[in-house]
């Protein structure tokens, strides 16, 4: 069986950086340390530089292009109100129209059986003698 070479290479390569960072900094530890320190917080802003800005630019463009849809979204919600509403009026005064026609003929219905049913007592009392 074969074993990994990595955690060998992972090693050396550690050993390689303790030992540049101790001869350039004269083989002072903390010298070597704070040269690190450096060069971590080097390597960290010219990282950082290269990623695309999460913060200030972006946000602003996030919160721009929110209030953008959410203005949109609040104008068709206020158009759909606004035509439920005429639609809603339109319909109330059509029932009440209908309601008033239907009511009306009802009433001229009723006055035609009525006169009917008159003219048919009136005539049904003369046959049997009484005015």
């Amino acid at each position: 069986m074969s074993r990994s070479k990595a955690p060998l290479a992972i090693g050396l390569a550690a050993a390689g950086g303790i030992g540049y960072y101790l001869y350039s900094a004269g083989g002072s530890p903390r010298a070597a340390e704070k040269q690190f320190e450096s060069d971590a917080h080097h390597v960290a802003a010219k990282i950082k530089g290269e990623l695309p800005q999460h913060g200030t630019e972006s946000e602003y463009t996030g919160r721009k292009v929110g209030q953008e849809i959410g203005s949109k979204i609040d104008g068709a919600v206020n158009s759909i109100n606004r035509d439920i509403s005429k639609s809603k009026s339109e319909a109330e005064s059509y029932a009440k129209a209908a309601k008033a026609d239907t009511l009306k003929k009802i009433d001229e219905f009723d006055r035609k059986v009525e006169d009917g049913a008159a003219k048919s007592k009136s005539y049904l009392s003369s046959w049997f003698g009484s005015k």
